[in-house]
């Protein structure tokens, strides 16, 4: 997205500098900075945890196909 702001002069400068240091375009510095900062701002999630158990399925049962068998429940359902 194209869009017009401005920006204070000493983080212009400080801005312009990064990009001269790192042979980066300007634009692809004031992104990597906006990306950081956004970051920075957003609520820290906790980690989930959690303690897995034995599904107790009998043996020959796929439990990675079980929406298989929910979607032609569904098409016997609607025939």
């Amino acid at each position: 997205m194209r869009t017009t702001f401005t920006l204070e002069n000493d983080i212009a400068d400080q801005l312009a500098k990064v990009a001269k240091e790192t042979n980066q375009p300007f634009k692809v510095v004031v992104n990597m900075v906006l990306r950081k900062g956004l970051a920075d701002l957003a609520p820290a999630i906790e980690p989930f945890e959690f303690q897995p158990h034995a599904g107790g399925l009998l043996p020959g049962i796929d439990d990675r196909r079980f929406n298989e068998l929910a979607w032609a429940a569904d098409d016997e359902q609607f025939r």
